[in-house]
């Protein structure tokens, strides 16, 4: 079979390797879509990730679906040709974080595309069974394959509790950061603003139903945040990690507010007003990845009320996955996408 290897910063090559044979809990997955995560983009441009270097050829790609092939011999509930989305991460189980369902947080979890465990740029993936999903007739691979970012939109929007009637600021309108407004639009929110310094991501956001597209260039953005707020947001989404959006964020909350920090900061100490948090009974919340988010996510394209689709730029085919990689590095791009095979 095919897979797109890393083999060092910005050389990704097409390779025949074996494919592979699932395990008794396991099924393997034919891949036919597969999105570009920005951590794709950063293992691609950098051949690492903080103090994980990419030492042996690594599988990139973690957004991914397509149809079972084979069904492994303990696996119940699936057969060969299910259309199905294949969630990334496989925890220990065995942890207190895994038994209490906060699966996200397992030290041991092995996560597609990261080193040790290969991803999707490739035409099968065994993978266990207890983390692949159906997929119901009317949601396709593709759309699919973004549950992936849209578990992580639901995550964020859970830590912040977003309720019916709340206000919520989302800073950044990347594909997480536009797919978390629309998380926040489903959870009940009445009124959502979005900030980022792409003009062309801000068009996006109100497309997608953003009530505030608001230019981070330009004045005081907090100000702004408040002006449209009502003095600020019930909570805020910061989805950029960069430091002046996070310092954006801590500023644009409303008095006894939720800040939820999904973005990660390549500057990883941002300072802070302790007596503005403590004076603002303001909560700052982390939110990382997600656990028991893909049902939901289904749920939601299912029903229509996230049109995911609407993100995507663009779907080259895995031949030109070094291509791709360059395309999706625009910063006007919101979601670029593989396709390894047919759906």
């Amino acid at each position: 079979m095919r897979a797109a290897e890393l083999v060092d910063a910005g050389d990704v090559r097409l390779r025949d390797v074996d494919r592979p044979e699932p395990a008794s809990d396991e099924v393997l997955v034919e891949i036919t879509d597969v999105g570009i995560c920005g951590s794709d983009l950063h293992w691609y441009e950098h051949g690492r990730m903080g103090d994980r270097i990419v030492e042996e050829p690594l599988v990139l790609g973690h957004e991914s679906a397509g149809r079972i092939a084979e069904v492994g011999s303990d696996v119940e509930g699936f057969s060969s040709g299910d259309r199905v989305a294949v969630e990334p991460g496989v925890p220990c189980r065995r942890c207190e974080y895994c038994r209490t369902g906060r699966y996200n947080l397992c030290p041991d979890v092995s996560f597609m595309a990261t080193p040790g465990t290969d991803g999707a740029f490739r035409e099968y993936v065994a993978w266990p069974a207890d983390f692949v999903h159906p997929l119901p007739d009317s949601v396709s691979t593709r759309d699919g394959a973004l549950c992936e970012p849209i578990s992580v939109g639901l995550q964020a929007v859970d830590r912040g509790e977003v309720d019916v009637g709340d206000s919520v600021l989302v800073v950044g309108a990347g594909p997480i950061g536009t797919l978390a407004m629309a998380c926040a639009r489903a959870a009940g929110a009445s009124e959502i603003a979005v900030t980022d310094i792409v003009d062309s991501k801000l068009e996006r956001a109100r497309s997608f139903g953003a009530d505030h597209a608001i230019d981070g260039r330009a004045g005081d953005v907090a100000e702004r945040v408040r002006d449209h707020l009502d003095g600020g947001a019930d909570v805020v989404i910061e989805a950029s990690g960069a430091r002046p959006a996070v310092e954006t964020a801590l500023d644009s909350v409303a008095r006894d507010g939720i800040v939820v920090l999904v973005g990660l900061a390549p500057d990883a100490e941002v300072p802070v007003s302790t007596y503005d948090l403590v004076r603002g009974q303001i909560d700052v919340r982390g939110s990382y990845r997600f656990a028991n988010q893909y049902d939901d996510a289904i749920a939601l394209l299912e029903d229509g009320r996230i049109d995911v689709g609407a993100l995507v730029d663009f779907a080259d085919p895995l031949s030109e996955i070094g291509e791709a990689l360059e395309r999706a590095s625009d910063p006007a791009i919101l979601k670029g996408m593989v396709s390894v095979g047919e759906e």
